[in-house]
């Protein structure tokens, strides 16, 4: 077997050091360099020759980190590591996964394509918005799910009333697994967009009246729908309202509307390192998760026991 090393770029050295450690190894020695006019060079400050190589990087803010992820993989490959894994906790552009209307890209297409043709020769990432965006990588692709995290935590709550509500209805699917999951109902707040980031409307179909709800996403951006959406559960007679959801993106106004918002608390994951603490808001670990993922891979074992 050849020798494992992990490496994290720059927007996820807090990551890359926990998943590290899960795993049981120091996390590699890395330079990341960058000229003035915004030209990034990564250097490896050791030998990867043989290795079997994981780069750790969630790709947001989007473009210099994408950039650099693949800047990454073409340094391991041209240092002649035996294998390069990049591990991708969020996965950038999920959210344009179709031709939604004319003239457009279809952006994690294109991202796949990318990391293939930089020389990455496996992919491991977690609760994609589509999961049909595993079809577009034409190497093996490893799609962990944020269950492993949510569903011990929610456990422990130890809520009598609890159902589960898909803050869309591109979200039933999720929903409904953690009420199958939990053997309680669910619910769907159907909403209608102007624009991106934008809702026009939304209402509840399902009753909530006494009833302690989960919502479920897959990424929370500005935090608009699940802000919107625990204020008309409440208004329908919900006890409380939580959100869970894998990736805590929270750009423009995100913070302040959560802190303003009728929801509990907003459960995250680290996969996107918080700007700044939130009352409302916390964040657990993913560290153990890939940690175990990178052991199954690399000692070709089942990663199916990591699935709720």
């Amino acid at each position: 077997m050849s020798e494992v090393k992990i490496f994290a770029g720059t927007n996820s050295q807090q990551l890359g050091e926990k998943i590290a450690k899960s795993y049981g190894k120091r996390l590699g020695e890395l330079t990341l360099s960058k000229f003035s006019d915004g030209e990034l060079s990564p250097s490896f400050d050791e030998s990867i020759r043989g290795c079997t190589v994981f780069l750790v990087q969630s790709t947001t803010p989007p473009s210099d980190n994408l950039l650099e992820l693949c800047l990454m993989i073409d340094a391991a490959k041209r240092a002649s590591a035996y294998k390069v894994c990049a591990v991708i906790p969020y996965f950038g552009y999920a959210r344009q996964d179709r031709k939604d209307r004319p003239r457009v890209s279809i952006a994690a297409k294109a991202i796949a394509n990318m990391l293939t043709s930089a020389g990455a020769d496996r992919i491991m990432t977690c609760d994609l918005h589509a999961g049909q965006i595993q079809g577009f990588f034409d190497i093996p692709l490893d799609h962990l799910n944020g269950s492993a995290i949510f569903v011990p935590y929610l456990n422990s709550l130890r809520l009598e009333n609890m159902i589960f509500a898909a803050p869309d209805v591109g979200g039933v699917a999720r929903a409904r697994a953690y009420a199958k999951h939990f053997e309680v109902e669910m619910v769907v707040c159907d909403k209608h967009r102007k624009r991106a980031n934008e809702i026009a409307s939304m209402q509840v179909i399902g009753d909530v009246e006494g009833k302690d709800v989960i919502l479920v996403d897959d990424l929370v951006d500005t935090a608009g729908t699940l802000c919107k959406a625990a204020e008309i559960l409440i208004d329908k007679g919900a006890t409380s309202v939580r959100a869970i959801a894998t990736h805590g993106v929270l750009s423009g106004k995100a913070y302040e509307n959560i802190e303003n918002s009728k929801l509990v608390e907003l459960v995250i994951t680290d996969t996107i390192s918080m700007k700044k603490p939130s009352s409302k808001i916390r964040a657990l670990t993913v560290a153990e998760l890939f940690g175990k993922a990178i052991h199954a891979v690399t000692g070709n074992t089942s990663i199916s026991s990591l699935f709720i």
